[in-house]
């Protein structure tokens, strides 16, 4: 574990067994990782699927979290979530799932190698992480990518809506 607190930002969707009470309970989970507090988390949101059309909409949201693990024992946890919420790693690519966790920053760090890549390399392109994250992070500079402001301004929200929950 570190000894200093380094930001991370995580992004939260489901599909699957009330998407919205999914979301809640991994933000709480977060919460309870190791060395790790979580202060702050988006609204929910409502996308389309990323991957095949055939599935249910997804509810999505961004956390923001203070950690001592490293990068990669971040994302060792963040798997574990994911597993304890019933989700299934055998599946077809962007396919249903109860919950998917994924790392986007970590501190202004970047790391690439077959596990983890950060910034997520979808991040640029992907309406509902961008819209949350700007939400809890709205002067936010992405690592390698510029301004979150910028990559917001470069990235639509058709499609996505804004849950009032």
């Amino acid at each position: 574990m570190n000894s200093m607190l380094v930001r991370a930002y995580v992004a939260l969707g489901s599909n699957l067994q009330d998407p919205v009470k999914q979301i809640r309970r991994a933000v709480s989970a977060m919460d309870e990782l190791p060395g790790t507090c979580c202060v702050a988390a988006s609204s929910l949101y409502r996308s389309a699927p990323l991957g095949p059309q055939d599935q249910a909409e997804y509810v999505n949201a961004v956390a923001a979290i203070d950690t001592r693990l490293s990068a990669h024992d971040l994302l060792v946890e963040m798997q574990r979530v994911e597993t304890r919420h019933g989700r299934m790693r055998h599946g077809e690519r962007w396919g249903p799932r109860t919950l998917d966790l994924d790392l986007l920053l970590y501190g202004d760090e970047t790391h690439e190698d077959e596990k983890l890549t950060v910034p997520h390399p979808g991040l640029p392109e992907r309406n509902f992480v961008l819209y949350p994250l700007r939400e809890i992070a709205p002067w936010l500079h992405i690592p390698g990518l510029g301004s979150l402001e910028a990559l917001v301004g470069g990235c639509p929200d058709v499609g996505l809506q804004p849950l009032a929950v």
